[in-house]
């Protein structure tokens, strides 16, 4: 045996003893989430972090990394998970210490593959089949069954900056502003703003100016911003302005 090989056969045991253990429901049953292929390998790339690194809150560099995806679809790939829950950001703190730290928390994703095998919508053995679930079960489940895939939470869509409709991709907007990718809380925050605030995305945009012009850039000073105008009825990006303009003018 010449020795690239020994040491092929080495390290395949290895892997054999470092596999991750995915739920093969999740296998199964992803396409009928409404999930990519992208979403579920993220969803796997989590899961093997926390098993066999001990990571429970990998960045979004080391998401990147792993997927080969940019930072930008990362951080829109998260907001759809946390929007839809099936992951979700826990807060802990070590009672020694104090520090305090995040994780992701995947009981979401579970609970809905777990509620798809008990209502028989996705059953544990292919149908027709004896030897298990193949090639052949996963197109079956796909026929018919497979919801339309969601559309990506802060792809490709028109916001407007006063002088028109132009296309941005949200988070790479705030990823070039901060010149480094977002961090999965502040991927949160602005899913946030859009899905539970309701702020349209030409004022998160507006924000995101103002707080360059005031050379405080942070999401705590847009967040104030953002919370002033919604106390003001301010709804598009004239009065925004024309708010600001009447501020700066009674300082």
């Amino acid at each position: 045996m010449s020795d690239a090989a020994g040491t092929a056969r080495s390290l395949a045991e290895v892997y054999m003893d470092g596999a991750a253990s995915i739920p093969y429901a999740l296998l199964r049953v992803y396409r009928m989430l409404s999930l990519t292929d992208t979403e579920c390998m993220l969803l796997i790339q989590l899961i093997a972090f926390r098993q066999l690194e001990q990571n429970d809150f990998p960045t979004t560099e080391q998401l990147q990394q792993r997927l080969g995806a940019s930072d930008a679809v990362i951080g829109e790939t998260l907001q759809k998970l946390l929007r839809r829950e099936l992951i979700a950001i826990d807060e802990i703190g070590d009672p020694q210490s104090g520090v305090r730290s995040e994780r992701y928390n995947l009981s979401g994703l579970y609970q809905a593959v777990a509620q798809l095998v008990v209502s028989g919508e996705a059953p544990i053995q292919s149908a027709g089949s004896s030897s298990g679930p193949g090639v052949g079960g996963m197109a079956a489940a796909q026929d018919g069954q497979v919801h339309a895939r969601a559309a990506s939470a802060g792809g490709m869509k028109a916001a407007a900056d006063g002088r028109g409709a132009v296309p941005v991709n949200l988070f790479a907007v705030f990823e070039r502003e901060f010149g480094r990718p977002l961090s999965p809380m502040e991927v949160e925050t602005i899913g946030g703003w859009l899905d539970q605030d309701k702020y349209a995305e030409e004022l998160i945009l507006f924000a995101l100016k103002e707080s360059v012009f005031a050379g405080k850039l942070s999401f705590r000073y847009m967040d104030r911003i953002l919370l002033e105008w919604s106390r003001n009825r301010v709804r598009s990006v004239e009065e925004a302005r024309a708010h600001a303009q009447r501020f700066r003018a009674g300082r």
